[in-house]
């Protein structure tokens, strides 16, 4: 064998060993629908994708489609079950009673931060999720830290939601806005300050920072304090991306779908809503009401219903209710996340 025939060979060996390489490599879209500046992104997925790429030595690559580049906010779930995306950022409650058991985390007075909170949540949610989403691969659910009502008049009481118009962050809000006799007006979030301003809506429940992010606050001056509903995501991967995966490009995938980076991913964004709470307080222009314990007891008693009603969801879906809200309530309540 002559020096150009071996070095042919050597040639062709490279180039077939490179080849197998680049197949080997996993190029992962990941969707979702907030703008690509926002908190979740730069102190949530950022690192959690530069973590994973480094782990996998290169192996596994992102690209990030925000802003509803591949599909409505409201769709995708079905975008990461139909493989639009490999991932995709989902919003449960964007479809209303699809998914009722995760739904326990938006409702009132349930939890009370959404940092040891994430953890807790994805612990708990962890034994659900291949039941209630079987068509997906969940890799993990965190909770957006508690919102609350800010409204243009002064609210104390739940009867004074009585004939309001409230625009609702969740499902759950909602429901809860018409249970106490108001009305919803169901808009995007970056289109209720219009609503606000011209009075088509009195109020809105929100996170706290949100509402100066959007521009909320020059229309709503009044807010209660008191962690009033939480917003609960999933980090929802194709079944058939996840498990075509190299083994070794897997494992790295399941090191960094764990509740250590639930906490991590939910952290900076919930440290940023949390900042909005004290730049009101302080704000000499907004009211911030403490509710006294007969106004909160008011509220609680108020909003009970929507428990029973979600009790009859998780039973149709051959779920015990009682031991699902028991498990909630313990594992959220040993991270010192739940509302008591």
């Amino acid at each position: 064998m002559n020096s150009k025939t071996t070095a042919k060979i050597l040639t062709t060996s490279a180039l077939i060993a490179l080849g197998a390489a680049a197949q080997a490599d996993t190029a992962l879209r990941l969707a979702h629908w907030l703008p690509p500046s926002h908190a979740l992104q730069t102190t949530g997925f950022e690192p959690w994708i530069e973590s994973i790429n480094e782990a996998s030595d290169g192996k596994i690559s992102f690209t990030t489609f925000p802003a509803q580049q591949l599909g409505s906010a409201t769709d995708h779930y079905d975008i990461a079950r139909d493989g639009i995306a490999d991932i995709a950022f989902v919003a449960p409650s964007y479809q209303p009673g699809r998914f009722p058991i995760i739904s326990l985390g938006e409702h009132p007075f349930m939890v009370t931060n959404a940092i040891e909170g994430s953890a807790a949540f994805n612990d708990w949610y962890q034994q659900y999720a291949a039941t209630e989403m079987p068509d997906v691969h969940v890799c993990m659910a965190f909770i957006q830290d508690p919102g609350t009502l800010h409204s243009v008049e002064a609210v104390t009481l739940p009867s004074d939601l009585k004939g309001a118009s409230i625009r609702p962050a969740n499902a759950v809000m909602g429901s809860m806005v018409s249970l106490l006799g108001g009305a919803s007006i169901q808009v995007p979030a970056p289109e209720a300050r219009e609503v606000i301003a011209r009075g088509a809506a009195e109020g809105i429940t929100f996170p706290w920072d949100s509402v100066y992010l959007f521009g909320i606050d020059k229309e709503t001056k009044y807010h209660i304090d008191f962690p009033l509903y939480s917003t609960v995501f999933v980090m929802a991967m194709n079944k058939g991306t996840y498990e075509g995966m190299p083994e070794d490009e897997r494992a790295v995938l399941d090191e960094h779908c764990t509740s250590e980076w639930a906490q991590k991913v939910a952290a900076g964004w919930a440290e940023q809503e949390q900042s909005g709470r004290t730049r009101a307080i302080e704000d000499p222009t907004h009211t911030v009401h403490e509710p006294t314990p007969e106004e909160l007891a008011a509220w609680q008693e108020a909003t009970a219903p929507l428990m029973t009603a979600w009790a009859g969801q998780v039973t149709a879906k051959g779920q015990d209710p009682e031991a699902v809200e028991a498990s909630f309530r313990e594992i959220m309540g040993k991270a010192d996340a739940l509302f008591e």
